[in-house]
């Protein structure tokens, strides 16, 4: 149906003034002249929301005049109500005037209000402390562990000083780069405790005939070399002279002892060149008739630093015979001479009254001839 409100109280059928009969039909106008009604009805909307003020009294209505006496007026069909429909709930309507208002939250008693604020601080306290003492801890393992760290390895770009070679002995070790630092003089005893050297375990012994020690290198060298040996401060030579295993070789050995590992250095490189040009010479030193040679003959000689030391040794033939430089023999007795057993014998005892603090240059050999002649 299409309603046609004209006025407030005609808009709301199903809720009748106060005091009015429903049961008795109003006395309506006719029908208004126009299209007839829809079939199918329309879907009422619901009740807007009254406002809450008294609505304003009706104007009375004006009294229509009165129909002439000769005419009368055929009584009007009464007007069908159609109720609204009802709520989903079933209930009754609610009267269009009443007031609503949103539902507030029940309100506690201020005491349990108070109680349930003042437990949430305390939970938000505890969790906050939990948290600063757990960071507190990683804090202090980070610390911890960078301490460590820097503790156990040293930091880029700091000296870390000589490498450390690992030697067995104890731990009060000499340094052998200087005579500062090792002050003990040599021994003829130190260096060739008996009658028979032994190279290696195992291997036949050579026959010690003589030994020496001397603070005058001048007694184990000639010309230029002596001069050189003095200049760069020797003052002390230790040397003993030997006879091969096998009877044919004799030999002089022996160690100087210069000032500093510098001097010791600049001494081995001016021999070599010394004794190309026949400048100088090592001397052998005679044990006996039967030794001549090793003082006369041609010799195969040998040189090599240790600390503030030079090991040396010079091989000749016992017959006197001149020795061939590629004699293979001759290269071995320099080997097991210098090398194995003043080096690694001698030295390396000395030096291991614990561990050297700091190693030597690596070892170089220095192998030529010499002639039998004397300068």
């Amino acid at each position: 149906m299409v309603y046609r409100y004209e006025s407030d109280e005609d808009a709301f059928l199903e809720y009748p003034r106060p005091g009015s009969d429903p049961s008795v039909p109003a006395a309506t106008p006719p029908p208004p002249a126009g299209p007839s009604p829809s079939r199918f009805p329309t879907p009422s909307l619901p009740p807007p929301v009254r406002s809450t003020r008294p609505a304003a009294p009706a104007p009375a209505p004006t009294p229509a005049p009165a129909p002439p006496p000769q005419a009368t007026a055929a009584p009007a069909a009464p007007r069908a109500t159609i109720p609204l429909p009802q709520p989903a709930t079933g209930g009754p309507r609610p009267p269009q005037n009443a007031a609503y208002r949103a539902a507030e939250p029940f309100d506690l008693p201020r005491t349990r209000r108070d109680d349930r604020r003042r437990g949430g601080r305390v939970w938000q306290a505890l969790i906050g402390g939990t948290a600063v003492l757990v960071l507190l801890a990683l804090c202090g393992l980070a610390v911890a562990t960078l301490l460590q760290n820097r503790t156990g390895t040293p930091q880029a770009g700091s000296p870390t000083g000589q490498p450390v070679v690992e030697q067995s002995g104890t731990a009060d070790g000499t340094d052998l780069d200087s005579r500062d630092t090792d002050q003990l003089a040599l021994t003829a005893k130190e260096v060739f405790p008996g009658r028979q050297l032994v190279v290696t375990d195992g291997q036949p012994a050579y026959d010690v005939l003589k030994t020496n020690s001397s603070g005058s290198c001048a007694v184990a060298a000639s010309g230029e070399i002596a001069e050189l040996l003095a200049r760069l401060g020797c003052n002390q030579v230790v040397r003993a002279t030997l006879r091969s295993p096998d009877g044919k070789y004799l030999l002089t050995t022996g160690l100087f002892n210069l000032t500093d590992v510098a001097s010791a250095q600049r001494a081995r490189d001016r021999i070599r060149q010394l004794l190309d040009e026949r400048q100088g010479r090592f001397r052998g030193m005679t044990a006996g008739d039967d030794t001549g040679a090793v003082a006369k003959a041609a010799a195969r000689v040998g040189w090599q630093v240790r600390g503030h030391y030079i090991a040396y040794c010079l091989v000749t033939r016992a017959d006197g015979e001149r020795i061939a430089s590629t004699d293979a023999k001759a290269r071995e007795i320099l080997y097991d001479l210098i090398e194995v057993y003043l080096n690694r014998g001698v030295l390396e005892r000395r030096a291991n009254g614990g561990v050297a603090s700091q190693p030597t240059e690596t070892p170089t050999d220095g192998i030529t001839g010499q002639d039998g002649t004397h300068n």
